[in-house]
């Protein structure tokens, strides 16, 4: 499991079995997004530093860093090895080609992008902060082959294996907060998922299970909907200004808790947080890896827009 630290400048390394912090990655600038290759290199985005760290899992060092463009936020990875990262203030993507760490195109998209996730077919999805809007890049070509209206400040999203993506919607300015559900195959969304009266959702993530798990910044809470139904199931408290989340094949839930210092772990099963596992200051993204365990998903905890 891989941890940014937003106010720490670090990476944060979590064994899985036991929960606890093995190493700490010393970077800078701010990283945010954080996503593990199938070659298990980590790619992370810096912020402050207009650049993507690649950090080797053998030796936890930095073993390359790209420059992409302003403001960097969240990082995907698409089957085909392509890395897509969004660019806050460029209104763009950056792709990035893995096997030579450089940057091969770069998209324009709406304003503000944050969140950013690929399903297994290789289209790619990015949320328009500023745009109330989600993109849709065609993997094949890069270019944008749709737009699709969502909620209110939507900031990260995720998509299940079947192709449905979930949009949280942050919703600062016009509460209630809120999940879009849109059908991958006709970019169309289906149904409106309200989260709570005071929830400003800032991280999504979907289990093996189905289930679709939403951190409700504000209230300090996790919601999960049932992805049959599209409705509530559960709420789970956590400690304060939960973000980014990650889910493992197994299915427990790792959320970083923005204001605390830390990462909680959820039961997938019971639902329950079974521990808190401190790390380093504002973490903000959250990675499972294919060699350890480890998004978009999340934000910085002072912006709102």
């Amino acid at each position: 499991m891989y941890v940014s630290n937003f106010g720490s400048d670090s990476v944060s390394v979590i064994d899985g079995s036991t929960n606890s912090v093995t190493a700490t990655i010393a970077l800078g600038a701010a990283p945010v997004g954080v996503a593990v290759a199938p070659s298990g290199m980590i790619y992370v985005a810096l912020n402050g530093a207009n650049t993507v760290s690649v950090i080797d899992p053998a030796t936890n060092s930095v073993t390359a860093t790209i420059s992409v463009g302003t403001a960097p936020e969240f990082v995907a990875i698409a089957p085909s090895g392509k890395i897509y990262v969004t660019n806050l203030w460029s209104n763009s993507v950056s792709v990035i080609d893995s096997s030579t760490n450089t940057v091969t195109a770069t998209i324009p998209v709406g304003l503000q992008p944050f969140g950013i996730a690929v399903s297994e077919s290789g289209r790619v999805y990015v949320a328009n902060y500023a745009a109330n809007t989600v993109s849709v890049i065609d993997g094949a070509t890069d270019t944008v082959a749709a737009t699709i209206p969502v909620g209110v400040q939507p900031i990260v999203l995720a998509v299940s294996a079947t192709g449905t993506v979930y949009v949280a919607n942050f919703s600062a300015s016009a509460p209630p907060g809120t999940v879009s559900v849109i059908d991958g195959a006709t970019d169309t969304v289906t149904a409106t998922v309200v989260i709570g009266p005071t929830a400003t959702p800032n991280g999504v993530a979907v289990a093996p299970s189905g289930k679709v798990y939403v951190s409700g910044y504000n209230d300090s809470t996790v919601s999960v909907i049932d992805a049959a139904t599209n409705t509530l199931t559960a709420t789970i408290a956590t400690g304060a200004l939960p973000s980014a989340m990650a889910v493992t094949p197994a299915g427990s839930v790792y959320v970083a808790e923005t204001g605390a210092g830390a990462v909680a772990v959820v039961d997938g099963a019971t639902e329950a947080v079974t521990a808190s596992i401190p790390v380093g200051s504002q973490p903000s993204g959250v990675a499972v890896g294919c060699r350890v365990v480890p998004d978009p998903s999340p934000v910085r905890p002072t912006f709102t827009g």
